[in-house]
């Protein structure tokens, strides 16, 4: 099942996104992967006439660096023996067909295509074997990076940090394989990453583990996993659009 959240005149509402139709249920997004209650079906909408939302608004994302075999491989950098992580603001956040802002602080702006998990219950100290009933679902996460910046400041934190650095979506994808998706990103319509899910050093599971073990993760809160290699620059006038096999395309022009 794949979950939104949309506009409709003014209105926030959530919704169930087949092909390209919303039917919106009395919910919210965390309700809805938690099925905590039955929700009913309300109004249809057509895609092309609601303006999309970002899925959530969490209250931090924890995001994973070297994640990707392949990846590790084109840096000629050994494989990390526990995930580094650091936290992007929840103020970076923006969803599909958002602008992402180019900074005038940074003369290069990079894009990398992330599955994101969503967490969808209170955790701390989760056990591996556990980690899937505190998964509500995965997205798309864009982990954009001032590169010239975080070069700079050797920590992450400014590079990672700017508003419009976290573009999230389309939806939330609830039915998902994490360990077996095809993993892509198109620069201007030319494909510049392109790997699998597989090549991931840490799975989703063992990285909800290792990162509950040391802060409490809320609803809502996202895990986002790593990129594959072919990470580059964009520049203003571009589009990025950032896709996972079976949860869709998360596009955004650089402003």
């Amino acid at each position: 099942m794949k979950l939104v959240r949309f506009l409709d005149g003014k209105k926030k509402k959530t919704g169930i996104l087949e092909d390209n139709n919303i039917t919106e249920i009395n919910c919210s997004m965390v309700e809805a992967f938690n099925n905590t209650e039955q929700f009913s079906k309300q109004g249809r909408y057509n895609l092309n006439e609601v303006k999309l939302l970002p899925p959530l608004l969490p209250s931090k994302i924890v995001c994973v660096g070297l994640n990707y075999i392949d990846h590790a491989r084109e840096l000629n950098m050994e494989l990390p023996d526990e995930p580094v992580i650091f936290i992007k603001p929840s103020t970076g956040v923006i969803g599909h067909l958002d602008p992402i802002i180019y900074p005038s602080s940074s003369k290069q702006v990079d894009y990398e295509v992330e599955i994101a998990v969503v967490i969808s219950k209170k955790a701390h100290q989760v056990k591996k074997k556990d980690a899937d009933d505190y998964i509500g679902g995965y997205t798309i996460l864009n982990d954009v990076t001032a590169r010239d910046l975080q070069n700079k400041d050797v920590q992450w934190t400014r590079a990672k940090s700017f508003n419009t650095f976290c573009p999230i979506g389309p939806c939330i994808q609830t039915q998902l394989d994490p360990s077996n998706q095809k993993i892509s990103l198109k620069l201007n319509g030319e494909i510049k990453q392109d790997s699998n899910t597989k090549n991931m050093i840490f799975s989703a599971q063992e990285l909800v583990k290792f990162i509950s073990d040391i802060m409490t993760l809320n609803p809502g809160d996202i895990i986002s996993t790593g990129t594959p290699p072919g990470v580059g620059p964009m520049n203003i006038g571009d589009i990025v659009e950032a896709e996972v096999e079976e949860i869709g395309v998360l596009k955004n022009i650089i402003k």
